[in-house]
C-alpha cells in the first residue's frame, strides 16, 4: 500500500506539469487554474460537510482571511503563474525551477532567525547555482523566454512563502476544512483577477480541444483528488523521510514526461541545472527529515503549511 500510494503521488504529481503545458494550448491559463481549484474546492468542502456536518465547516472571520491569504500565495502565486507561465515555458523546466520550492523555505528560515546546519545551507547553495544555470541566458530549450522563466522563479517563492508562513496564521484548525477553503478563495481571487485581465473573452468552448480539456479534467480530478488521497493516507502510515522523496523525484518524472510525450528539447544546461536541484533538494530533504512535506510543494497540488499535516 506504501508503494502504491508513493508511486501514485509521484507519477500524478510529476505528471501535473505536462497536464498543464497542455491544457494552456487552447484554453485560458489563469481562468482555467481558477475554475480548476474552485471546483476542487467545492467538492472538498461538500464531501467534508456531509461526512462532518455543518458544524465541522464553521470557521471565524479571522481563520477565513488567512486561509484566504495562504490560498492565494499557494494557489493564485504558485500553480496560478506556473500556469500562466507554461504558455511559453516548457512543462520540464517549469517542473525543475518549481522543484526548488524546498531550497525558499530553507532561505526564509534563515532569515527569520532559524538556526540552520551548514550541510543544508551547502546543498542550498549547490541547488540555487543549478536554479541559475536553468534561468540565466545560455542553452535554453525551445528558446525560452526570460520573462517566463522569471514569473516561475516568483512562482516557485510564493509557494515556498505560502507553506512558511501558513504555520504562523490562525488558520482552521481541521486541516482539510483549512484545504477547502484555501481552494476555493484562492481559486475564486484567480477567476476575479482572469476575468479582469479579460480572459473571459477568450472562452470559446469550440475552440477548446479535446485534449486539453482531458487534461482540465486530469488535473481537477487526479492532481486533486486522487494524488491528495494518496498523499493523506501516506503522512499517516509512512515516515515523513520517505513521503517527502516526492519532492526531488516529481521534476525528474516531469522532465521525463515532457521530453517523451511533447518532444520537449533537453539541454546540456537543462540536465546541469536539473542534477544540481535535484541533488541539492534530496540533501536538504534528508538532512532535514523533521520538516513537513507541506513545505515541499508540487505545482500540480496545494499544500497549507500545518506541521506533517496535508492538503491537495
Amino acid at each position: 500500500m506504501v508503494w502504491a500510494a508513493l508511486l501514485t503521488v509521484y507519477v500524478v504529481w510529476g505528471s501535473t506539469y505536462l497536464a498543464i503545458r497542455i491544457m494552456v494550448e487552447t484554453m485560458p491559463s489563469l481562468l482555467s487554474a481558477g475554475v480548476r481549484f474552485a471546483v476542487a474546492g467545492a467538492i472538498f468542502y461538500a464531501a467534508l460537510r456531509l461526512r462532518g456536518g455543518a458544524a465541522r465547516m464553521k470557521v471565524t472571520g479571522a481563520q477565513a482571511g488567512a486561509a484566504a491569504l495562504v490560498g492565494t500565495l499557494l494557489c493564485f502565486g504558485g500553480n496560478g503563474l506556473v500556469t500562466v507561465a507554461e504558455e511559453d515555458v516548457p512543462s520540464g523546466l517549469a517542473a525543475l525551477i518549481i522543484g526548488a520550492v524546498p531550497l525558499w523555505v530553507v532561505l526564509m528560515r534563515l532569515l527569520d532567525g532559524d538556526r540552520v546546519p551548514r550541510g543544508t545551507l551547502a546543498g542550498v547553495g549547490v541547488g540555487f547555482l543549478g536554479l541559475a544555470v536553468l534561468v540565466l541566458p545560455g542553452d535554453r530549450p525551445e528558446d525560452a523566454p526570460l520573462l517566463g522563466m522569471l514569473v516561475i522563479v516568483l512562482a516557485s517563492i510564493s509557494w515556498a512563502a505560502g507553506s512558511f508562513y501558513s504555520k504562523r496564521m490562525d488558520l482552521p484548525a481541521d486541516t482539510l476544512v483549512s484545504t477547502a477553503f484555501q481552494m476555493l478563495l484562492g481559486g475564486a481571487a484567480m477567476i476575479a483577477v482572469a476575468l479582469a485581465a479579460g480572459e473571459g473573452a477568450e472562452v470559446d468552448l469550440a475552440s477548446f480541444s479535446t485534449r486539453s480539456m482531458l487534461a482540465f479534467l486530469y488535473l481537477l480530478t487526479a492532481g486533486s483528488l486522487l494524488a491528495f488521497t494518496a498523499y493523506t493516507w501516506l503522512l499517516q502510515n509512512a515516515p515523513i523521510s520517505t513521503v517527502a522523496t516526492y519532492a526531488y523525484v516529481n521534476p525528474v518524472i516531469a522532465v521525463v514526461l515532457g521530453a517523451l510525450i511533447l518532444s520537449e528539447e533537453v539541454t546540456v544546461a537543462v540536465v546541469v541545472g536539473a542534477a544540481a536541484i535535484v541533488l541539492s533538494v534530496a540533501t536538504v530533504v534528508r538532512r532535514e527529515p523533521g520538516e513537513p512535506a507541506p513545505a515541499l510543494a508540487s505545482a500540480g497540488t496545494v499544500e497549507p503549511a500545518r506541521a506533517s499535516s496535508p492538503a491537495p
